[in-house]
C-alpha cells in the first residue's frame, strides 16, 4: 500500500523543485502549465486570440511571461498560477465592462480612425496613426491589387491596428 510519503516522492521525481530540474521534470511541468494556461485562455474568452487588439495582446504576452516561470523553476508554482489566473480574470472583467461602458471601451480597445473619404486623405488622422499616404497606398495595393484609389470609397485604421478598405459600389 502506498503511503503519503511514496506519493510525495513520485511527485518530487516528476516535478522536482527549485531551478535544478532535469528533462523529465521540466517536461512534466510544461505539460501541467500548458493545460492550466489553456484553461486561463478559456476563462479570458475567445476574443483573446481572435481579434488581436492591443488589449488582447497584453494577455498573450503577460500569460506567456508569467506562466513560463514555474516551468523552469524560476518562481513558486502556486503563487505564479494565482497571478496567471488574475491576469485572465481581469482581462475577462474589463472586456465585459467595456461592452457596456463606451468610455472604458474606448480606453481599453482603442478607436477607429477614418484615413480616407470622399477622395481625400484625412491628414490629421494619418498623423494620429503615425501613417503616411505611401503606407496606406501599400495596403491598397496589397489588399485590392490596385495602385489607385478609383475603386476605394473609404479607408480606416481599425482599433486593432488593421487597415480596412471599403470599396465603391460598382
Amino acid at each position: 500500500m502506498k503511503t503519503a510519503y511514496d506519493t510525495m516522492e513520485i511527485i518530487h521525481t516528476l516535478f522536482g523543485e527549485g531551478k535544478d530540474l532535469n528533462a523529465l521534470q521540466t517536461s512534466c511541468r510544461a505539460l501541467v502549465i500548458f493545460l492550466i494556461t489553456l484553461g486561463f485562455i478559456r476563462i479570458s474568452g475567445m476574443r483573446t486570440f481572435g481579434l488581436k487588439s492591443a488589449f488582447d495582446n497584453i494577455i498573450v504576452i503577460m500569460l506567456g511571461a508569467v506562466m513560463s516561470r514555474p516551468i523552469v523553476g524560476a518562481s513558486p508554482f502556486w503563487p505564479t498560477i494565482a497571478g496567471g489566473l488574475m491576469i485572465a480574470l481581469v482581462h475577462r472583467l474589463l472586456a465585459w465592462i467595456s461592452m457596456h461602458n463606451k468610455a472604458l471601451n474606448k480606453a481599453v480597445r482603442g478607436t477607429t480612425f477614418n484615413l480616407y473619404k470622399d477622395e481625400h486623405f484625412n491628414r490629421e488622422n494619418l498623423a494620429k496613426c503615425n501613417l503616411t499616404v505611401d503606407e496606406v497606398m501599400g495596403e491598397v495595393r496589397d489588399r485590392i491589387h490596385d495602385d489607385t484609389l478609383n475603386r476605394v470609397r473609404e479607408i480606416y485604421m481599425e482599433a486593432s491596428g488593421k487597415i480596412s478598405i471599403v470599396k465603391k459600389e460598382p
